[in-house]
């Protein structure tokens, strides 16, 4: 599993478009196969800020992602409405298991491994 997440800052006056005009691109993104998770989403305390968290199956259907028209589009899209700051990292990930344990409390720990 890899996780993409980070923040893309953009012109505060043109973030709300700049999500509007990608909405074709993450559609079609998350219908990729091996594509889990797909979203670019307004902070709502800081203006022009995009947080992106993206989910894939494995490093050949995130290499595929990048090799799409989508990727290109999604990043041609965002570029034009002025990105003035980035920090966007891709996380591999071998173990996972749910934040609240069987008792509904939410653990920091990783309370399943053996």
């Amino acid at each position: 599993m890899i996780i993409i997440a980070g923040t893309v800052d953009v012109d505060p006056d043109r973030r709300d478009e700049a999500l509007a005009a990608s909405l074709e691109h993450q559609t079609a993104t998350r219908a990729r196969e091996g594509c889990i998770h797909y979203v670019w989403s307004a902070d709502p305390l800081v203006p022009g800020r995009i947080y992106v968290y993206e989910k894939w199956a494995s490093a050949e259907a995130l290499t595929g992602h990048f090799e799409s028209p989508h990727f290109t589009g999604m990043r041609d899209t965002i570029a034009a409405r002025g990105i003035c700051g980035l920090d966007v990292e891709k996380i591999r990930g071998t173990l996972s298991e749910p934040v609240y344990d069987p008792q509904g409390r939410p653990r920091a720990d990783f309370f399943t491994e053996g």
